[in-house]
């Protein structure tokens, strides 16, 4: 069945980058009719990465299934198409710095004026209120005030970002969706709409959750091969192989260890978990990571693939995004889009798929 959850709702995106885009392709996702409204010489994320032709395959992802179209909304006659595409909206998304809309004469009383359901999800850096309310920010700044960089940095050497915005799919994108459909029935079910702040650095703290924990308790979190899930346990943890690929092993639950260790042939290092008293980045788990490293390192990935095809202990390969592509879980969810040279392009769509 076709994900057509929001069939007859419009979005209006006025949203630029990564985080507002992502959200509302997954509504789009879900059937809702999005309008991508684009300032005169598009969006910023058309000259991000790899090119198709004069835009980007990273613009094209984030604008499947999208109406594309350019206003200029400082501009009289862009504020008018704006507001006359408002009437017939259920759904404005933006991304821009508190107060702009407001400044523009299209803030939230403007708009419900307009039209009384009509729902306003802001996406902001740090809030809409507070003292940096009103300042710059990207990925990379967001993860840093909520206590994510600090899990990644080294401990020497120089650290580098990751190529994964964490911060503008978790606590921007995906938290605006959510809180996108909330707001939609909230209107459906009072008549009334909302405008909801979507706070990225506060959705990045909030769940942050074993590092806050750690600091409700008073306690500085441990560092990284120290904890449950960090590299403290041999039974959760990344190991490198022969032609130096990576094991993904997190057999958490003795179950799965168990089967583990008997895969691998080493039944006696079956009572060795943290669930029979193993200690978290003790002396006995360093030495079962060491030896299960030593183990791992001796075979190439592809050896290690055959040996733990269809055992179910929770192992899996450390995959590139090429092979991902290749991969039966991916293949249920690929789909192509046109290519602007011709042909198309293969990408994926959104795992949210409606059973019934």
């Amino acid at each position: 069945m076709s994900a057509e959850l929001l069939a007859g709702i419009t979005v209006l995106d006025l949203s630029r980058l990564l985080p507002g885009p992502l959200a509302t392709w997954h509504l789009a996702g879900l059937g809702a009719r999005v309008v991508k409204i684009e300032p005169p010489g598009g969006d910023y994320v058309q000259r991000f990465g790899p090119m198709n032709g004069r835009t980007s395959y990273l613009h094209r992802q984030l604008n499947a299934g999208k109406e594309v179209v350019s206003l200029d909304l400082t501009r009289v006659e862009g504020q008018r198409e704006f507001i006359e595409r408002l009437r017939g909206a259920d759904l404005v998304m933006e991304s821009f710095r508190p107060g702009v809309l407001e400044r523009s004469g299209l803030g939230f009383e403007r708009l419900r004026e307009l039209n009384p359901k009509l729902c306003l999800i802001s996406l902001t850096g740090y809030g809409a209120r507070g003292e940096m309310a009103t300042m710059a920010g990207h990925d990379i700044n967001f993860l840093a005030l909520s206590g994510w960089l600090a899990e990644f940095l080294p401990e020497e050497g120089p650290a580098m970002p990751l190529n994964v915005q964490l911060g503008d799919v978790l606590g921007g994108a995906l938290s605006a969706a959510f809180a996108a459909v909330a707001a939609l029935l909230h209107a459906a079910r009072t008549g009334t709409g909302t405008h909801v702040d979507v706070s990225m650095t506060a959705v990045l703290t909030s769940s942050n959750l074993l590092p806050l924990a750690y600091a409700q308790a008073g306690r500085p979190a441990p560092a990284r091969g120290h904890d449950l899930l960090n590299g403290g346990l041999p039974c959760y943890a990344l190991y490198r192989t022969r032609d130096h690929r990576f094991i993904a092993l997190a057999a958490l639950e003795s179950k799965f260890w168990l089967r583990f260790c008997e895969t691998i042939g080493r039944p006696d290092l079956a009572g060795r978990h943290w669930e029979s008293g193993q200690e978290i980045g003790g002396e006995d788990a360093r030495a079962v990571g060491g030896e299960l490293g030593r183990m791992f390192a001796g075979q190439p990935l592809s050896h290690w693939m055959r040996v733990f095809a269809g055992i179910d202990c929770c192992v899996t390969p450390v995959l590139r995004m090429d092979e991902v592509l290749k991969h039966p879980v991916a293949a249920q969810y690929l789909t192509s889009l046109p290519a602007e040279a011709g042909g198309s392009i293969t990408t994926v769509r959104s795992g949210v798929r409606v059973l019934g």
